[in-house]
């Protein structure tokens, strides 16, 4: 046998794909792109406020106590107010009788709730020993809410982990995710933890109880570099 004849018949090449299975193919395709690329816009929503607020957090650790803590406290400020629905929180922590508290009373207690929450994260986050902050790859769907897990890892040990709960609100951009809770541990939930303290502190004093106790404790986690207004009461 001739051997260029062997090798024509020994070659096979692979059949040729139908030109309109190629075209449905490339149909699917371009239906499918669009599903992928809010599925990945939507992800960098989800996980870009806790990626700000981590960054934020490392920045006031790196500085430490070194830099005075009202500077700290001026850094920090607007990322927690961007992250966190204050307003949702407090409400959520003073429960039913938020509803009833008269307009005036609402805004100065948001005013001591976030002059309060902004100090603990200052006095908190106040020393760096090469913890760093990791966004877990697990998250769960509640309802209209989105849990988002994170890690604290230190330099040795075991790491913390705090899970972030957000929830969708409409901005000037379109949707924007917003922190209303945080669960400690994975499942300790935060608001929960306030609201049995500010239930205590209504009960003894009423509101104007627990907008001074709030004030109080800026003060004092900010060693009086946040001062409450003259002739506010102290806890109840």
């Amino acid at each position: 046998m001739h051997p260029v004849a062997t090798r024509a018949n020994n070659d096979r090449s692979p059949p040729r794909m139908d030109r309109r299975r190629v075209l449905r193919l490339i149909l699917v395709a371009a239906c499918l792109m669009p599903a992928a690329a809010d599925a990945a816009a939507e992800a960098d929503a989800l996980t870009g406020p806790i990626a700000a607020l981590n960054a934020g957090l490392l920045a006031a650790m790196q500085d430490g106590r070194a830099v005075p803590f009202i500077t700290r406290y001026a850094h920090l400020g607007p990322v927690i107010e961007r992250v966190f629905d204050l307003r949702v929180i407090l409400r959520a922590s003073v429960g039913l009788l938020w509803a009833g508290l008269a307009q005036k009373d609402q805004t100065q207690l948001l005013d001591a709730f976030r002059a309060y929450t902004v100090s603990t994260y200052v006095a908190n986050f106040d020393s760096y020993d090469g913890q760093h902050f990791v966004i877990l790859p697990d998250r769960r769907s509640v309802g209209d809410e989105v849990v988002v897990a994170t890690q604290i890892v230190p330099s040795s040990g075991t790491p913390a982990r705090m899970d972030y709960v957000l929830r969708p609100e409409q901005g000037d951009g379109g949707v924007l995710w917003k922190v209303i809770d945080i669960m400690l541990d994975g499942s300790i939930s935060q608001v929960a933890l306030q609201r049995s303290q500010f239930h205590g502190f209504l009960g003894d004093g009423g509101v104007a109880n627990l907008i001074a106790v709030l004030r109080r404790k800026a003060a004092d986690l900010s060693a009086g570099a946040l001062s409450p207004p003259a002739g506010s009461r102290g806890p109840g």
